[in-house]
């Protein structure tokens, strides 16, 4: 199935916040707009972000302040996928790199954030960074504990330009210690939708990743078979759609010409 920026046949659509929605602190132009054009046609929606800095309770909050009311069930955040891994892998006792909103998160399921002797160093995108947490997780990491990044953005985009997120704080661990991460978790990740499309009972051509990046959520995309649409209003360029290689079905400017 193709589409076009009408998005006919799509029943699903899994929406990118940062560069997409918002940018900062204030709402992309037209975005309220295409929220509601979407609810009108009965398009099911999903906020999906890797800024793992905040908790599921602190994006429902920052989206009413923007004015757009959403429900704790659409919202995916990569420290949800992050959780999953960790589970699965009888990770219990962790050295987290991240804010208190994301060890909440983990502390909230029996994940201890600030052991002794962890299993595992957790990266998240740590807005609340202190050398000493970096200096405390190097130390873990030359003693041979294994590296968790909860997802792999360079940057977090801003109205000012991109911010250090946790690709550059990898960089910073590789550099200091040799360590590279074992898992990264988050997009680009199938697993970030297919659970959701399954229970939604959907087929995945039936679907549309709606994001900024390329790298994350174009590949997510193509990976998991859903329609790729990457709206320029963020990180990627169009000279970058045209070299990527990545599939995708669409590129437009925001989200302000979509679903008309």
């Amino acid at each position: 199935m193709t589409i076009d920026e009408s998005m006919e046949g799509i029943e699903a659509v899994f929406l990118d916040l940062d560069g997409t929605i918002y940018l900062g602190g204030r709402l992309i132009e037209g975005a309220s707009q295409f929220l509601e054009r979407l609810e009108e046609r009965g398009i099911k929606r999903f906020f999906l972000s890797n800024n793992s800095s905040r908790s599921v309770p602190q994006y429902l909050e920052k989206l009413d302040l923007l004015g757009i009311p959403a429900k704790e069930e659409e919202v995916l955040l990569s420290t949800h996928d992050l959780l999953r891994w960790l589970e699965d892998a009888g990770i219990v006792d962790t050295f987290l790199v991240g804010t208190q909103g994301m060890g909440d998160m983990l502390e909230s399921r029996g994940i201890r954030t600030q052991s002794k002797s962890p299993q595992a160093v957790v990266l998240g995108y740590d807005t609340e960074i202190t050398y000493q947490k970096l200096s405390d997780a190097s130390m873990h990491l030359h003693a041979g504990v294994p590296l968790i990044a909860s997802h792999p953005d360079l940057v977090c985009p801003s109205p000012v330009g991109g911010l250090p997120d946790v690709g550059a704080y990898l960089s910073l661990f590789e550099t200091t210690t040799g360590v590279r991460p074992m898992m990264i978790c988050g997009k680009p990740n199938p697993s970030m939708i297919l659970g959701v499309i399954e229970e939604l009972g959907l087929a995945a051509e039936c679907c549309a990743m709606v994001g900024d990046r390329i790298y994350t959520d174009m590949a997510m995309a193509e990976a998991s078979g859903v329609h790729g649409i990457l709206v320029l209003s963020g990180e990627a360029t169009a000279e970058d759609a045209s070299s990527s290689g990545v599939r995708m079905s669409l590129v437009a400017p925001s989200v302000d010409s979509l679903c008309r």
